[in-house]
């Protein structure tokens, strides 16, 4: 799940999330289900496929970056036991709730964002740059950033009582 939403955030960029949602099947398709083993050993020839594949945006650099992704996404498991037990490492376990009360307090990018994206990129990723990462770190719940005023930041809040071995499980 996890490989699954940093591919689709990375394709999102300069994008609108409609888009990428709408052509999401094609993407599981083309990516072998986001299995990152099997797209890590995606040939020339499946890129070559890929990149005439309506199902999916298109762009050369974005499919080369999910190969890439996932043969960096599995040394990040291998070193850290999972995906998850790396991404949990940098919020020491446990979630971050913002308190913003508008909208347009809701930043981009965050020191926690820019770090991991430098972590990322250190270890070969592409395509993860601070605000990709932001909203990564939104998506999987690492980082509570619903305004205050919204009923998810409660909902999202509550979730995070619930011992996180109950909540999911590694990637």
């Amino acid at each position: 799940m996890l490989f699954e939403l940093l591919t689709l955030e990375g394709a999102q960029a300069g994008l609108s999330w409609s888009t990428i949602l709408r052509k999401r099947d094609g993407y599981r398709r083309v990516f072998q289900g986001f299995d990152p083993a099997a797209v890590a050993a995606l040939d020339a020839a499946a890129v070559e496929a890929a990149v005439n594949d309506a199902g999916i945006v298109r762009h050369r650099g974005k499919i080369l970056s999910t190969v890439n992704n996932a043969k960096a996404f599995l040394a990040v498991q291998r070193e850290n036991d999972s995906f998850a037990a790396y991404l949990w490492a940098f919020v020491d376990g446990r979630p971050r709730n913002s308190s913003y009360a508008a909208g347009e307090e809701v930043p981009a990018t965050t020191p926690l964002s820019d770090t991991v994206s430098r972590d990322l990129r250190k270890r070969g990723f592409t395509f993860v740059g601070s605000t990709i990462v932001q909203s990564f770190l939104q998506a999987c719940g690492v980082l509570n950033d619903h305004r205050t005023t919204c009923f998810r930041w409660a909902e999202v809040k509550r979730m995070q009582a619930v011992p996180r071995a109950r909540r999911s499980r590694p990637a």
